[in-house]
């Protein structure tokens, strides 16, 4: 039977992008599997191309639910070339500004197990979608051996910060959505994103279409004993 492993991404900002080409970069709505697969590679220490590697773990099927959308920002960035001191081309970069995931893998308990190691203790630092977006506190959320994709996202606690639970109490009501990877015999409406890692070798990305089915579940308990030291938290606080 399969196991799932599950992260919470969390940040001040988050940048998932699945399109974004020359000057616009652009960010889903939540977390690409390709993002989130590059930053359990970067955890382990895989090399950028090691797609041996990478392929183990572009095969576990992936899943997201939404516990906190965040906001959608935009920022314009410029450069100067280091030698010659010429401006680069203005950019266009968007942003999930305060946001909260819960991402979940599922596949083999050897693989996820080692996967688990390495977020507790990354070769690499882990970042959201940016190298510019480090997460506000740790990503591990733990292994459940013999589960499957679907019961854990239905089952992890909300993950949401305090002031938003506070201030979206009627979320109990509408639930969470989930975006998830199909099961092989599932058929239904389903979508397809271009997040599928095939390289992360900088001299050829290469990225293949994925099947989505997006899901409602109802909302979780909150964690009982856990304090998550999230800095918007301490901000809410103090400006109530």
């Amino acid at each position: 039977m399969s196991s799932v492993l599950v992260l919470r991404l969390a940040g001040p900002l988050q940048s998932w992008g699945a399109s974004s080409r020359f000057t616009r970069r652009t960010t889903e709505s939540a977390p690409t599997k390709s993002g989130v697969i590059g930053l359990l590679a970067a955890a382990a220490g895989i090399e950028r191309g090691d797609d041996a590697r990478l392929a183990s773990l572009a095969a576990l099927r992936f899943g997201v639910r939404i516990d906190q959308p965040g906001t959608r920002i935009r920022d314009f960035q410029t450069a100067h070339h280091g030698v010659t001191g010429k401006s680069m081309p203005l950019s266009e970069r968007f942003y999930l500004a305060d946001a909260v995931f819960v991402a979940a893998l599922e596949g083999e308990y050897a693989l996820l197990a080692e996967l688990d190691a390495a977020v507790r203790a990354p070769v690499y630092p882990p970042f959201l979608g940016r190298r510019s977006c480090p997460p506000s506190g740790p990503v591990e959320l733990g292994l459940y051996e013999g589960a499957r994709l679907e019961d854990v996202l239905r089952q992890v606690p909300w993950q949401a910060s305090a002031w938003y639970r506070k201030r979206h109490r009627s979320r109990s009501q509408e639930g969470l959505t989930v975006l998830r990877e199909a099961a092989a015999d599932e058929r239904g409406v389903a979508d397809a994103l271009r997040d599928q890692p095939l390289s992360f070798a900088a001299e050829h990305r290469r990225h293949a279409l994925r099947t989505v089915v997006t899901t409602t579940v109802p909302v979780p308990g909150v964690p009982v004993g856990v304090v998550r030291h999230d800095p918007f938290d301490a901000l809410e606080d103090e400006s109530s």
